[in-house]
């Protein structure tokens, strides 16, 4: 499985790759929208974890323009702002994709992942 991760919380998603990394999953990340385009451009990808709220480019934003580059990648969001109205509108927005609040369990983000990529 390769992931990529996008988040502006740079501590986070590194240490997400490592925690992912530590179970053999592959993970890229970054803490940009344009860099993410530009790494999935590059590189194949089966996943995709990517914070909704990120300044420029936001997760659901990222997500529409990724989908152009690569329609078969999945998607799971996560988000810092786990207000009961913010989980009911990112569910929404995201669609048939996971919906995670931070600070996510890696073994939760793990099942979500496999979850997803079986769909």
């Amino acid at each position: 499985m390769r992931v990529l991760l996008v988040d502006d919380e740079q501590e986070l998603v590194s240490t997400l790759a490592e925690r992912l990394a530590f179970r053999e999953i592959e993970a890229e990340w970054t803490t940009s929208g344009h860099d993410a385009l530009q790494l999935l451009s590059d590189k194949p990808f089966d996943i995709a974890v990517i914070d909704v709220k990120m300044p420029v480019i936001s997760g659901f934003e990222l997500k529409r323009k990724m989908q152009t580059l690569r329609p078969e990648l999945k998607y799971i969001f996560l988000t810092g702002h786990g207000s009961q109205q913010d989980y009911i509108t990112g569910q929404s927005e995201a669609g048939t994709d996971y919906y995670l609040i931070k600070p996510v369990d890696i073994d939760t983000l793990i099942q979500k992942m496999n979850e997803v990529l079986k769909q």
